[in-house]
């Protein structure tokens, strides 16, 4: 069949434009034809990893430090919805799954993520749309009015000396207690910062399941040209290095270093 234009020959109908499009050799059209390609494979890709892990976007890029050594810089992170793959060692909460399992648990049943006990979590601070989310790992489960200061490690507590000495001890309501990995720059409980109150399962976005180094750079720095780049409103992920707490008395938390983002 020669191309179309060369004569009366040429393609008619769907069928035979569609079987002409993807057959000829014409420069222009192997062009498109690449384009259409290469952009269907990730869509498919996409729509794939969507299937998979049940949230959009699935792929987070890291841009802070707080998870070293066991996320770095520019990493890609792929996340899953927390109802997705129910553990059945996640904590329940109104009769349902959580679908988390933090360290305390994780250590009863020998459960790793990212070479540490205790699922990666993907959270909003105190349940706000408007702030930048963390990935930090869940610690502990705690229920609400519980004093949860004897189960906590004694290092990433402060200075505090008993439940009293921390905002949200007892707890204000059911949750989980999240820190990040790197213990030189976040040495404290989330919770102990004041970063986040208790984490409600409500707030938490989905687990990180796998990253990938360094092929989130593309999107971070994709996210640093954006207008939008910076600002609360744009979809981040952050990962605090706050400063200590205050005490409980304290009518706002004190101020600490700006959170680092990683880009959704």
């Amino acid at each position: 069949m020669s191309d179309a234009g060369d004569g009366d020959d040429g393609p008619s109908g769907i069928v035979g434009w569609a079987k002409w499009f993807w057959t000829t050799d014409r420069e222009a059209v192997l062009y498109v034809r690449d384009v259409v390609t290469s952009v269907g494979a990730v869509l498919a890709v996409g729509l794939l990893l969507f299937a998979v892990s049940g949230i959009w976007p699935p792929m987070v890029a890291v841009e802070s430090g707080s998870m070293e050594p066991n996320m770095e810089r520019g990493d890609l992170v792929f996340v899953v919805s927390e109802e997705r793959f129910v553990p059945e060692a996640a904590p329940t909460h109104d009769g349902e799954s959580t679908g988390v399992i933090p360290a305390d648990r994780a250590a009863e049943v020998g459960h790793s993520e990212f070479d540490r006990r205790g699922d990666v979590i993907v959270y909003r601070p105190d349940g706000s749309t408007r702030r930048t989310p963390v990935i930090h790992r869940a610690m502990l489960w705690v229920e609400e009015g519980e004093d949860w200061y004897d189960r906590a490690d004694p290092d990433a507590v402060g200075n505090a000396d008993g439940c009293e000495s921390l905002r949200f001890c007892p707890a204000p309501h059911a949750g989980f207690i999240t820190k990040g990995d790197n213990d030189a720059t976040n040495a404290n409980y989330d919770q102990v910062t004041s970063l986040s109150a208790p984490v409600r399962p409500s707030w938490v976005v989905g687990t990180a399941e796998l990253r990938v180094p360094y092929l989130g750079n593309i999107r971070l720095l994709f996210s640093r040209l954006s207008p939008a780049a910076g600002e609360e409103l744009a979809p981040s992920i952050a990962a605090a290095d706050p400063a200590p707490a205050p005490p409980a008395t304290a009518t706002t938390p004190q101020a600490g270093p700006a959170p680092a983002r990683a880009a959704v």
